[in-house]
């Protein structure tokens, strides 16, 4: 049986160039911030400064109290976890 070449729908230049922009691959990570953001050692997302980091892990550990949850230091490799700070009682 002889092969019949296949016909792909032709695309224009302007989309290619943005499709390829925009998506990441496993070769070309995205540039990641000092301070990673981890819940269950799972990176969430990346931060630059260290306050904004651990405002965004306490958003999280304070809706849900049981997922732990902790600010990763790239440079100097140190995981600190989140706690609810709770009330002292009177």
């Amino acid at each position: 049986m002889a092969s019949r070449p296949m016909k792909m729908p032709a695309k224009h230049d302007a989309e290619k160039s943005t499709e390829a922009d925009d998506v990441f691959s496993q070769r070309k990570r995205p540039e990641l911030g000092r301070y990673l953001l981890q819940v269950h050692r799972q990176t969430k997302g990346s931060y630059t400064t260290s306050n904004a980091a651990q405002s965004a892990a306490l958003a999280i550990k304070t809706g849900h109290p049981v997922v732990q949850v902790s600010v990763y230091d790239a440079v100097e490799n140190t995981n600190t976890i989140v706690e609810v700070p709770t009330a002292p009682a009177a």
